[in-house]
């Protein structure tokens, strides 16, 4: 039984990481049990019983891109300094993961954002709930900043959290519609004018 459930947490795994690489290029919608078993040479009932339906397997992708995407940006992030350092140091590594493909599309998240933004359902629901808990965390690094004297008193959190998500979320679209690391080298000097001002 042990070597069974190994085996199905390890086809589970493998699933998940071309569903997210798939995803990030093509959208959530792109990925289905059927593609997925015939690219892995898995049996389609096999990763059925994985995931239960297609909106299922949508959801455990979504989940999978969090696992790495907190793996390249947030844990590496979390060894830098409290205050403006830890913020600049997650930013930095937010581009970094992007720049670097981690996903082939970019951002999995900038991908499935605007696929699903518009749209109900419980996939959206995953989606926002993510990208509303990344923004509260990058406003509480805003405050910390603020709270260490690294940033002004009279820093609005918020707004200021809100503008360096739009910076790194237009980084990536524009990176990666024109094949072009520009974006992220004018991000980075955008980033750094907007902490020191």
């Amino acid at each position: 039984m042990d070597g069974r459930l190994a085996r199905g947490e390890e086809t589970r795994r493998v699933t998940l990481q071309r569903a997210v690489e798939l995803a990030s290029v093509e959208g959530l919608e792109g990925i289905t049990i059927g593609r997925l078993a015939s690219e892995l040479e898995l049996s389609k009932s096999g990763i059925f019983a994985l995931f239960g339906s297609k909106e299922d397997l949508q959801l455990a992708a979504v989940e999978h891109a969090e696992k790495i995407f907190r793996a390249h940006v947030v844990t590496p992030a979390a060894t830098a300094d409290p205050g403006l350092p830890r913020l600049v140091a997650l930013l930095e590594h937010w581009l970094v993961y992007s720049k670097s493909r981690v996903f082939p599309g970019g951002c999995f998240f900038a991908a499935v954002a605007a696929e699903f933004d518009a749209r109900r359902g419980r996939v959206h629901d995953a989606i926002r709930s993510g990208q509303q808990q990344w923004g509260r965390f990058l406003e509480r690094l805003v405050t910390e900043a603020v709270e260490a004297g690294h940033l002004p008193a009279d820093t609005d959190a918020a707004q200021l959290a809100f503008e360096l998500f739009a910076l790194a979320r237009a980084a990536n679209t524009d990176a990666v519609l024109s094949g072009s690391d520009v974006p992220y080298e004018r991000a980075t000097t955008a980033i750094g004018n907007r902490l020191r001002g």
